[in-house]
């Protein structure tokens, strides 16, 4: 178990998490809270949920803000663990100049934040910097290649300049930064309506409904279950100061999508058909990273299985689909 981190006069280290009522924020918020830390969760419940860190309010150490990134945030914190953005592809595009403002705008306020507290910036960008990459796997060394005018740049583009910000902070300003590259994600808590593929596969597969597998099924992704992305996060923003990133985090374990709807429908003992459409714009065929800084500088790497993963979320969405 790692040691908690404390403030000089012995009381917790305080920790803002944007974005910390989605998906990957809530679990973080919760891992946070069981380890000790006074957590701030701030949420403009664009894609959050006030239910998801609903129980959190049992802790005294948790208290939750209302509010957006692209606003000027003034509290006083030690760490900022900055998730706030939309994504998933339909929601990050319903909203493609107020995504690559959270990007922007949102992460140069946090950046700034960090500046007046002596905080650390733990920032969450995504696998996607890589684009569709023509390097497999994918290393930290590799620099992308994404389409700076498509449909999907708001979130790519708008996280490598988010990226840059950081870095530019650090080398101009001294800023503690550390960089958590994410790679797909899943596991409990996921939205009905994420709109990824796993969610989306578990529920029409649960509902009966066909598996929409978009193109031929033969691109890849590589899934991490939530609590072992969570892990690694922490580990990054509990590292030697000398360690800023970017660093991936994911399961190197490369599955085809259309292996993906196979498992989920043997694991939900579904009828639903699996079938075709077209392929989205600018979609990655491949998506592996190259976990060797994660496992060598922050001694981590995933535990979970696709299967046991896949299962765990399964039984999430059963209580949750009308």
């Amino acid at each position: 178990m790692l040691s908690i981190r404390t403030r000089r006069d012995g009381s917790a280290m305080k920790v803002l998490v944007t974005g910390g009522a989605g998906f990957i924020g809530s679990h973080l918020c919760r891992h946070l809270l069981q380890k000790g830390y006074s957590v701030t969760c701030l949420d403009n419940l664009n894609t959050g949920f006030k239910q998801n860190i609903d129980f959190f309010h049992s802790y005294p150490e948790f208290s939750f803000i209302e509010a957006d990134v692209r606003d000027e945030i003034n509290i006083d914190v030690d760490v900022v663990f900055n998730l706030a953005c939309p994504a998933s592809p339909s929601a990050y595009q319903k909203d493609p100049i107020g995504t690559l403002m959270t990007n922007v705008v949102g992460t140069f306020n946090v950046l700034n934040l960090a500046m007046r507290c002596g905080a650390t910036v733990i920032q969450a960008s995504t696998s996607e910097v890589y684009g569709d990459p023509d390097v497999h796997p994918q290393s930290e060394k590799y620099w992308g290649n994404v389409n700076p005018i498509g449909l999907r740049s708001c979130y790519d583009e708008g996280k490598r300049a988010a990226e840059t910000l950081c870095f530019d902070f650090m080398r101009t300003k001294n800023l503690s930064v550390k960089v958590a590259r994410i790679f797909n994600t899943y596991g409990p808590g996921m939205d009905v309506d994420d709109g990824r593929v796993i969610s989306n596969f578990i529920v029409q597969a649960l509902r009966g409904d066909p598996i929409l597998v978009f193109g031929d099924g033969t691109q890849t992704r590589s899934f991490c279950y939530v609590d072992d992305l969570v892990k690694g996060i922490i580990l990054l923003s509990e590292s030697d100061t000398a360690i800023s990133g970017p660093i991936n985090i994911g399961n190197p374990t490369e599955t085809s999508i259309i292996e993906l709807a196979h498992i989920v429908k043997k694991l939900t003992k579904s009828s639903s058909s699996i079938e075709y459409r077209y392929l989205p714009e600018d979609d990655p065929k491949k998506r592996k990273p190259d976990i060797s800084q994660a496992i060598d500088l922050l001694l981590w790497q995933p535990e979970i299985s696709l299967d046991d993963g896949i299962a765990s979320a399964i039984d999430h969405f059963r209580k949750i689909i009308k």
